[in-house]
C-alpha cells in the first residue's frame, strides 16, 4: 500500500502528522465525497488501527481518498512540536475542544489536495470529535460525518449508573486537584474507560456541563450523518447503553442510525458487517 506521509500546522501552532492515500480509479462510485479524513480513538493514532484499515480499504474502492489524521490527543502522551516550542500531549493532556482546529486543518489540507468535498469518519472519540467538529466548524461543511461508536460523553448518564459512585468519586478527585492548584495532575481512572489524564482533562471532558454529549447537540449537524453501534457494546459498556433509542428518540433529520449484530466497540468479529453498512448507506444516501 503506497501512502503519501503528510503534516499539517493548526491554526493554533500544533504540528500533526498523518497519510493520504488516494483511490486508484477516483470517483468510481459516484458518491458526492471526494476525500476522508478518518479520526482516531482516545489514545490511537493514524496508523495503527486495523479497524480503521478496514474502512479505508472499502472508501478507496469507491472512488474516495483517504486521510488518516492524527488529532492532538494521539497515543497516551507524546512531544508535540508546535510554534512556540514543544509541548506536552496526547490523550492524556488533550482538551477535546481543540479537535475542531485539527479537524479544521485537516479538512483544509484535503480540500486542497483531493478536492472540495470532504467526508469526515471518526472511531469511538474520534466519532465524537467528528460530531463537534461538525457544528463547531460548520464553514464549509462536511459532506457528510460517519460516526462509528461515538461513546455517551454524560456527567448525568455516568452518575446515574451502577457505577455512579465510583464515577462521582473520582470526579471528585479531579475537582481536588484544581482547586488546589494542580490541574495537571495525572490521574489514573477506571471510568468510563482505563487510562491516564490530567486532573483538568477529565474534568472538560466529563463535567457537568456535558460539552461532548452529542445526544444534545447532533441535531445540529446538517451533513447526512451515519451513525454505527454494536450490539455487544451496548450491553456491556455504560457508555452506550440504550444509545440507538435515544438517538432515534430524537428524530434528527440528518441522521441514519445502524447497530451492528455481534460488533464490540472495535468490531473485532464484525469488520464486513460495518463496511457493507457503510457502503451501503453512503451509496444510498452520499450521491
Amino acid at each position: 500500500m503506497l501512502v503519501d506521509l503528510v503534516q499539517i500546522t493548526t491554526r493554533d501552532g500544533v504540528r500533526l502528522d498523518g497519510a493520504y492515500q488516494a483511490p486508484p480509479r477516483p470517483g468510481a462510485a459516484g458518491l458526492a465525497v471526494d476525500a476522508f479524513c478518518l479520526l482516531h480513538g482516545t489514545g490511537g493514532n493514524f496508523y495503527t488501527s486495523t479497524l480503521l484499515d478496514a474502512v479505508a480499504e472499502r472508501l478507496l474502492a469507491l472512488g474516495c481518498g483517504v486521510l488518516r489524521a492524527n488529532t492532538r490527543g494521539h497515543d497516551l502522551m507524546c512531544n508535540t512540536a508546535t510554534t512556540r516550542g514543544g509541548k506536552r500531549l496526547g490523550a492524556a493532556y488533550e482538551a477535546v475542544d481543540d479537535c475542531r482546529h485539527d479537524v479544521a486543518g485537516w479538512s483544509g489540507w484535503l480540500r486542497q489536495h483531493a478536492g472540495p468535498r470532504i467526508g469526515l469518519l471518526g472511531h469511538s472519540l474520534g466519532a465524537v470529535k467528528s460530531l463537534y467538529a461538525a457544528v463547531q466548524e460548520p464553514h464549509p461543511p462536511p459532506a457528510c460525518v460517519i460516526a462509528v461508536s461515538p461513546p455517551r460523553l454524560s456527567h448525568a448518564w455516568f452518575a446515574a449508573s451502577d457505577k455512579g459512585p465510583e464515577f462521582l468519586q473520582t470526579y471528585q478527585s479531579a475537582e481536588r486537584h484544581i482547586a488546589e492548584g494542580r490541574p495537571e495532575a495525572l490521574m489514573e481512572v477506571q471510568l468510563p474507560l482505563p487510562f491516564v489524564i490530567t486532573a483538568a482533562g477529565y474534568a472538560e471532558k466529563y463535567g457537568p456541563e456535558e460539552r461532548y454529549n452529542y445526544l444534545r447537540f447532533i441535531k445540529d449537524v446538517h451533513a447526512p450523518t451515519l451513525l454505527t453501534l454494536g450490539s455487544i457494546e451496548m450491553e456491556n459498556n455504560m457508555a452506550f447503553r440504550g444509545l440507538a433509542e435515544e438517538l432515534r428518540a430524537l428524530g434528527a433529520p440528518a441522521l441514519s442510525v445502524q447497530t451492528i449484530a455481534g460488533a464490540d466497540h472495535f468490531y473485532s468479529a464484525a469488520r464486513e458487517p460495518l463496511v457493507e453498512a457503510i457502503d451501503g448507506w453512503l451509496r444510498a444516501v452520499v450521491r
